[in-house]
Formats: structure tokens, sequence, C-alpha cells
């Protein structure tokens, strides 16, 4: 990930806006936390993470009286920071359970994505078996490679999605359902509407 993305993040909360998104081609989860973190130092909190043409991160302002005057402190110890110049140091715990948060958001995508390519190898498989032999041997191949790989990545998944909820809870994390029915992890004393982009609008 490069430092454009951190740099375009922070003009954007520079600028006051809500809602501010961030969607890095190339990312490993740790990058992302690492993004979360600045975030958290400028008073805004990770709010959610989606599939767009790769992963989309959003964050929200965070109200509580403790990160507004941290962002105030550190907006006026590090003016510059969105023009490249230097920026707080970050704590590695708050990268971990950053990266816990976000792993377990993606963990949930990637049930969704195993779910739709069942169902694309399944039509595949339909529309081979009417149209002749070619499609219907590309959709017995997918069909084989979904039959060693689903339940291989799955449990994965399960193993990674099961440390993470270990972890925050640990934390002092809270389980919520979020407006799209997903379970999230928050943290404690969270304000009302948090990971919604609208919430809190006039």
């Amino acid at each position: 990930m490069s430092d454009r993305h951190v740099l375009k993040m922070l003009r954007q909360m520079a600028s006051g806006r809500w809602s501010v998104e961030v969607a890095p081609a190339m990312a490993t989860t740790k990058e992302f936390a690492r993004l979360a973190a600045i975030a958290q130092q400028f008073g805004y909190e990770y709010a959610g993470i989606r599939r767009g043409s790769g992963y989309v991160m959003s964050f929200v302002p965070d109200l509580g009286p403790q990160a507004r005057a941290r962002a105030a402190h550190n907006w006026a110890q590090y003016p510059h920071a969105s023009d490249g110049g230097a920026r707080p140091p970050l704590a590695p715990e708050a990268i971990d359970l950053l990266k816990a948060r976000i792993t377990f958001d993606m963990s949930a995508l990637y049930g969704n994505q195993v779910l739709r390519s069942i169902g694309l190898v399944g039509a595949l498989l339909v529309f081979g078996l009417l149209r002749g032999t070619t499609p219907t041997v590309f959709a017995g191949i997918a069909c084989a490679v979904l039959v060693v790989g689903v339940p291989l990545g799955l449990a994965v998944n399960r193993h990674r999605r099961a440390k993470c909820t270990a972890l925050l809870q640990a934390a002092g994390f809270i389980p919520m359902t979020d407006r799209n029915g997903r379970l999230r992890y928050v943290p404690p004393g969270q304000l009302p509407g948090y990971g919604d982009p609208n919430a809190g609008r006039a």
C-alpha cells in the first residue's frame, strides 16, 4: 500500500468529511490495520470493510471525548501530517486489535464469496449441459476444484474467525449486528450508529 492512500485519507479527514473511504488496490490485513490505526490518531474510527473492485475500508468520526481530545492534540502536534509530514507513532497492540477486527469482517465477506462461486459454477454446469461438451468440461473442472477447495477454505476461515473472536472478546470488544445483518465487534462504549456512515447526519 503506497503512502498516497494515507495522505488522501488524512486530507479528507482534515476537511471534516463525515464518511471517508479508502480503497488500496493491493493491501494486506496488516496494512489495512495500520491505515485504520492512523485514522484513530486523527479522530476517526474504523467502520467496516466491503468488496468493490477490491476491498474498500470506511471510517466515520469517533465522537467520544477521548477521541476528540486525541485528534485535537495530534492535529496540533502534527499539522503537516496530511501533506506528508510527521505523524504520531502507532501502538503495536492497537494495530493488532484492528487487524483482528478487519480480519473478522473480511471472513464474513469470504463466506458470501464462496456462496456466489457455488451458484455461478452451478449455473455454468446447467448451461454446459444444455449447450454442449466444452462448457460442461470446464464446469466439471470448476466443480472438482470447489469440492476440494471450499471445505478447506471454510475451515481456515472458521479458524481465523475464532482466533479473532477470542482476541477481541479478551480486549472487551462487544458483538453487535449491523444494519446489514452482519455480526461485528465494536469497541466498548461505542456511540450508537457505529458502522453506519449516515448515522449522525443532520
